[in-house]
């Protein structure tokens, strides 16, 4: 294979969701069997996200030899024509509680950056069968189904707002509708993207965790701010440095109404 081989957009978003389907079949073998009586198994799940990132690269590999596989000490950020140009991001298992624990929401992502720029992004749920995937610059999809985000312009009591599980230690909210953490970030930014929440505050994540989130929230309307306003930049953690600011996912026009309602406590 040439050292300069293009590929299609199309060829490389097939690929992403063939290998995701693929390990998420897999991940099945190990969903809901976490040891009676512990909160977390992290044995079980250690377990599991071994063999998983083992059998994705293999497979990654023997498909696309040149291409890279992102580490939390990434080094290479030099601008390539070659095939290295290319860097996936594997997240094994998002929501790993609720996946040790047999409930069904959890999921798997990939990304791929081109020269470090975002092209496409998949999050598969294998419990509930539900493929969420977006294109820089394209649409973002849930099944055959166009995402776009909430339309409304104001918050009322039947407005969602996802959380963490800490989310009323750090703050008095006057959010008037429901707020729900349902253990996954990657899911409650696809709600968010879909429309079915209009926002999801999130906290302590990881590059790995965002990459393909971001995608599906930009290509459905909305975006990952900070507290202040300003537009969240991922590409500043490519190092795999925690993010510990807490971020707000939803639209520009239903930003402010939602900050609005979260005050910190002191």
């Amino acid at each position: 294979m040439a050292a300069t081989q293009e590929y299609k957009i199309e060829d490389l978003s097939r690929f992403a969701v063939e290998i995701i389907r693929w390990l998420g079949d897999q991940t099945l073998s190990y969903y809901g069997r976490g040891k009676p009586g512990l909160k977390f198994d992290e044995e079980l799940v250690t377990e599991a996200e071994l063999h998983l990132r083992e059998a994705f690269q293999d497979r990654l590999l023997t498909r696309f030899p040149e291409h890279q596989v992102f580490k939390n000490n990434q080094e290479n950020r030099e601008y390539s024509h070659e095939e290295k140009r290319y860097l996936w991001i594997y997240d094994a298992i998002d929501g790993t509680a609720n996946f040790q624990a047999g409930i069904p929401v959890w999921g798997t992502s990939l990304a791929l950056l081109e020269n470090f720029w975002p092209v496409l992004g998949v999050f598969y749920m294998p419990s509930t069968g539900d493929l969420f995937q977006a294109r820089a610059g394209s649409q973002a999809l849930r099944g055959e189904a166009e995402m776009h985000v909430s339309p409304q312009t104001e918050i009322n009591d039947e407005s969602l707002l996802l959380t963490y599980s800490r989310f009323h230690h750090d703050y008095q909210p006057t959010f008037p509708g429901k707020i729900r953490d349902m253990g996954c970030t990657t899911a409650h930014i696809c709600y968010v993207a879909m429309g079915r929440a209009e926002a999801a505050l999130i906290t302590k994540e990881s590059y790995q965790g965002l990459a393909a989130a971001r995608l599906m929230i930009e290509a459905a309307g909305g975006m990952i701010y900070k507290l202040d306003g300003k537009e969240f930049s991922l590409n500043e953690y490519l190092d795999g440095q925690k993010i510990e600011e807490h971020l707000l996912v939803t639209s520009p026009e239903l930003f402010w109404p939602v900050r609005e309602c979260l005050r910190e406590n002191s």
